[in-house]
């Protein structure tokens, strides 16, 4: 399903992710994305982008609480010897 919000966007960020994380969210949420709901709990998320997820809830007032975000498998993080690895087999 695509997750679609509209009108001011609060977005509480439990975890002190860096802010541009939030705006990614944000972004993501006023232009539609892919989100899958959970089964077993109403108003939860899984949020998909390109290389991270995000794991959010929408209360009934509107507010998003988020509450997890996470490097999407296949994607090594920027500094990981997966990535530097790669990094290093292109340019020798």
């Amino acid at each position: 399903m695509i997750l679609k919000l509209s009108g001011p966007l609060r977005i509480e960020n439990l975890r002190h992710y860096p802010s541009d994380m939030v705006d990614r969210l944000r972004g993501l949420l006023v232009e539609g994305a892919s989100a899958n709901p959970d089964p077993h709990r109403k108003n939860f998320f899984d949020l998909e982008d390109r290389d991270r997820a995000f794991f959010i809830h929408v209360s009934p007032t509107g507010t998003v609480l988020l509450l997890a975000s996470w490097q999407r498998a296949g994607t090594p993080l920027a500094g990981h010897p997966a990535a530097l690895a790669k990094t290093a087999a292109c340019c020798a």
